[in-house]
């Protein structure tokens, strides 16, 4: 299961903080899919990719409350969160990483993200697989927010940031992005997280 995390209503479809909803359109959109199936507080879809049968989900319970919905996808589909072979992927937005960035990581702490957090939570664990998807300015500085935003993005976590409307000329870096994303969801499925970690992890450090 391959879910992508965001807040539903037109307002925030273009936002920093949908970058896991666009992740999983794009998906569906090169899949020829539609994930428009309500189930689980959740829209979901089927796709075949790397020859297995793969659950896309977009969580309809806003972000801070991603977790009931993917507990509910992973009790109703028997999916493992743990499972090495990457059964539970989960693409996300990050503030931390600059925009362009991925990064792909097997386990760990929420780093401030309330959607990764809502879902740790819910799951009672952090050994799920992530990618997360870079939408901090280029030049980042908490790391690297522009002057204009430090201080609101440091008083509420980058709520303000996170929720504007990206520019054309970030949505047009963004758009490249996606497609990176897609293939390392189909890396991960086809050769497991180790093969795509060693991918995509190692070409943005360069």
């Amino acid at each position: 299961m391959v879910v992508g995390l965001g807040n539903p209503g037109l307002e925030y479809a273009w936002t920093p903080h949908n970058a896991g909803f666009l992740a999983i359109d794009r998906i569906a959109q090169q899949e020829r899919v539609a994930v428009q199936n309500r189930r689980c507080k959740a829209l979901i879809g089927t796709a075949r990719i790397a020859g297995r049968e793969v659950i896309l989900a977009k969580p309809e319970t806003f972000m801070n409350l991603s977790g009931l919905a993917v507990a509910a996808l992973v009790k109703e589909f028997g999916i493992g969160p743990g499972d090495r072979g990457g059964r539970l992927i989960v693409l996300y937005d990050e503030l931390d990483l600059p925009l362009g960035a991925v990064k792909i990581k097997e386990r760990g702490s929420a780093a401030g993200h309330n959607g990764a957090r809502s879902i740790s939570a819910s799951l009672g664990s952090q050994e799920w697989l992530r990618i997360r998807i870079g939408v901090g300015p280029a030049d980042s500085g908490r790391p690297g927010l522009p002057e204009a935003i430090a201080a609101g993005a440091k008083r509420r976590g980058g709520k303000d940031y996170l929720l504007d409307a990206m520019s054309r000329n970030d949505l047009a870096v963004l758009d490249e992005v996606l497609d990176r994303v897609a293939v390392a969801v189909r890396r991960i499925l086809a050769e497991g997280p180790a093969a795509a970690m060693n991918e995509f992890n190692r070409r943005d450090k360069d």
